[in-house]
């Protein structure tokens, strides 16, 4: 047999092996998905019914924990059943170490698939390219994928900009955790619809629950959906989730040394544990070890990780290397996993910049301006609204004389007038 022969004959043989093993990898996957679907939650999260679903390219960006992974195999399970159209995969699967992954969706097409949902985004090397190869040269396959809230859309080396329709998937809001807890069905309310008529909503859900108690459970223990699942180490749990996206989301997507973790990691625990009010840079760039610029670039960092709300006095920008007036955690079980001690007024305040900011911020191309700090009172939002908030004996005297000015109490199930409870904050999304 001459060089030629022998050449073809041994491609001949590496074309089977490599069918075989694509089709016994595409049958562990189809194996691995049916397996999921079957340990999945069947209540739905806010962002499931807002998005269509019929669109080519569909993004969901989020932080640890927050469901993206259930919300993609909750589409599969209602749309697709046990069909081999649609199919999910992560990419930090040891399989895409050594195999491409527009490849793999292009053999996955030609087998007749319809939709690929692709987890875990940000861990494949140039993933951008990858989704926009296959979203110009397959328009047969929809794709949706996953990814880290780090991410940013507008930076990468393919321009997804045209392509994609991305999302943000927050943390529960109080409203999904009653639904979720109590069985319930209450409708998000807009802030408008809230401060309009924030009186007949709460003296209505105050009929049939008793809201002050879910509000204490959820700030301790319900931001996550991983809740679900019980209580005994939900804690713990969160601790993984901080200690994940500073160790692996962090330091992968942003190109961040591992020597540099450590250090924000203090950097975490100093502002979970300090009162947010003005932060002295200063004084955190000394006690951390880290430059100032780079401290700014780095509480940035954790904002875009979901785990700090940055607030800045209205007209202020949002430009890095501007001093945030006010740093707050982005949730409040970051504060119970993290902090020995919880600071009730701190609590307040970032579940409402939590809640408001969440329910304008769906879409991440909106910038995160909705809430800002107010000269009269705590916070305007969309530089309209005057808040102030507080206690239960929180009177009008900081905002005494301002237009839409209101007052959010906490330890009160009704309002009256221009004062709410807080908690209604909280049916936002």
């Amino acid at each position: 047999m001459d060089q030629r022969n022998r050449t073809l004959q041994y491609n001949q043989i590496y074309v089977k092996y490599v069918l075989q093993t694509q089709g016994a990898a595409m049958e562990n996957f189809f194996r691995e998905q049916q397996r999921l679907i079957e340990s999945i939650s069947q209540t739905k999260r806010y962002l499931y019914d807002r998005i269509d679903w019929n669109e080519r390219c569909i993004g969901i960006l989020g932080a640890r924990g927050t469901g993206k992974t259930t919300l993609m195999l909750q589409h599969v399970r209602e749309r697709y059943g046990s069909s081999d159209k649609a199919l999910y995969i992560s990419v930090d699967s040891p399989y895409f170490l050594a195999h491409d992954l527009s490849e793999f969706a292009r053999e996955f097409h030609q087998l007749g698939g319809e939709v690929l949902l692709v987890d875990e985004i940000h861990k494949y090397p140039d993933w951008s390219l990858h989704v926009k190869a296959i979203y110009d040269s397959l328009p047969g396959l929809r794709v949706v994928f996953s990814g880290s809230s780090l991410l940013q859309i507008t930076k990468q080396k393919a321009d997804l900009s045209r392509r994609a329709i991305v999302f943000n998937l927050h943390g529960l809001s109080l409203r999904e955790y009653i639904n979720f807890t109590l069985g319930k069905e209450y409708p998000a309310y807009s802030l408008e619809e809230i401060l309009a008529d924030h009186q007949q909503i709460a003296a209505d859900i105050c009929k049939e629950i008793k809201p002050l108690r879910q509000f204490r459970d959820y700030l301790q223990g319900g931001y996550y959906p991983f809740f679900l699942e019980g209580e005994s180490f939900y804690i713990l749990k969160v601790r993984e989730v901080i200690n994940h996206i500073l160790e692996v989301d962090l330091p992968f997507v942003n190109r961040i040394e591992p020597r540099q973790v450590s250090k924000i990691k203090k950097l975490l625990y100093l502002l979970a544990t300090g009162v947010p009010f003005v932060p002295n840079i200063a004084k955190l760039a000394e006690a951390t070890d880290i430059s100032r610029p780079r401290l700014y670039e780095y509480l940035e960092k954790l904002q875009d990780a979901r785990l700090l709300n940055l607030v800045r006095s209205q007209g202020r920008g949002y430009e890095v290397l501007t001093k945030p007036e006010k740093i707050l955690l982005e949730n409040s079980n970051l504060m119970y996993a993290i902090s020995e001690e919880v600071n009730t007024g701190s609590l307040r305040e970032l579940f409402f910049v939590n809640q408001v900011r969440n329910a304008s911020t769906i879409h991440p191309q909106l910038i995160e301006s909705t809430v800002e700090l107010s000269g009269r009172g705590d916070f305007i939002v969309k530089g309209r609204y005057t808040f102030e908030v507080g206690g239960k004996g929180k009177g009008f005297k900081q905002i005494s004389g301002v237009d839409n000015g209101y007052v959010v109490a906490d330890d009160i199930e009704v309002g009256f007038r221009n004062k709410l409870p807080l908690w209604v904050i909280g049916l936002m999304y």
